[in-house]
């Protein structure tokens, strides 16, 4: 056989995702301190709460400066960090800083633009959130908000799906997203879910300062969230299949809000 050819049909080896994914482990007491200390830009702390010693000092300065901590067993940071001595901790290193609210409308104002903003209600799955961030920011959204509990972060796998946008879009994560929808409320801006027992979202009016929520992959929004929604919105559903994958839906909402914004601006 020809070398040439032989040698451009080899199989490539699998791309090695863990390997990248390791490089954004902080492991071991010390380390992990010093990266708190510093300023990092921390995603998620993984500890063993048996494992006693310097952790609960630790954990407390993570939790002063808003970083999520959860528990581990020994053998889930064994496996996390690949069998190294990681002494019952380990922190995620975020691959984009997290930002405020204020950063948000900040953003919408400069612009000149009514705020565009995207909530996310528990969207754990981080190829989805990656997707949906986005979307986002090529719609001209102002920014997404996320929860701090069951819902994908910015790790590696959600900048890489991003492609870099979680870099561009200001990403805010939140404690309590009902709260914050009427945080937002308060501040003139409209919100709207998205859930199959709403209005056809062609026939609603998607103008003005505005917030979609996004709810989660197998469960929609909830209950909570959907009651503080100042309206519901759906999309038509013509086939057999009744439920769209939650970034697919998210894309098709955002666009039809840049349409109705653009309709309107060539109305003036």
């Amino acid at each position: 056989m020809d070398k040439n050819f032989k040698d451009k049909n080899r199989r490539r080896p699998p791309a090695r995702e863990s390997s990248e994914r390791d490089e954004q482990l902080i492991i071991g007491r010390n380390p992990v301190t010093e990266a708190l200390k510093s300023g990092m830009n921390i995603d998620m702390i993984y500890v063993d709460p048996s494992a006693g010693g310097s952790i609960g000092h630790i954990t407390a300065l993570a939790r002063e400066k808003g970083i999520v901590v959860k528990d581990a067993t020994e053998q889930k940071l064994s496996k996390l960090c690949s069998g190294a001595s990681h002494q019952g901790i380990i922190a995620v290193g975020a691959c984009a800083e997290y930002k405020e609210l204020e950063d948000v409308f900040k953003a919408a104002g400069d612009k000149g633009e009514d705020p565009f903003i995207i909530i996310c209600d528990e969207i754990e799955d981080p190829h989805n959130l990656g997707a949906i961030i986005r979307t986002a920011e090529t719609a001209g959204a102002h920014g997404v908000i996320i929860p701090k509990r069951r819902s994908a972060s910015l790790n590696y796998t959600v900048f890489k799906t991003s492609a870099g946008a979680a870099s561009y879009v200001p990403v805010v994560r939140v404690a309590n997203i009902a709260q914050t929808i009427d945080e937002l409320k308060e501040r003139g801006v409209w919100v709207y879910g998205t859930d199959g027992s709403g209005e056809d979202y062609a026939s609603v009016s998607l103008t003005g300062p505005i917030a979609l929520v996004i709810g989660s992959e197998g469960f929609g929004m909830g209950r909570l969230v959907r009651e503080k929604c100042d309206g519901l919105l759906r999309l038509p559903m013509a086939g057999r299949i009744t439920s769209l994958n939650a970034s697919v839906a998210a894309g098709i909402f955002m666009y039809e809000i840049v349409r109705q914004r653009r309709a309107a601006v060539d109305k003036e």
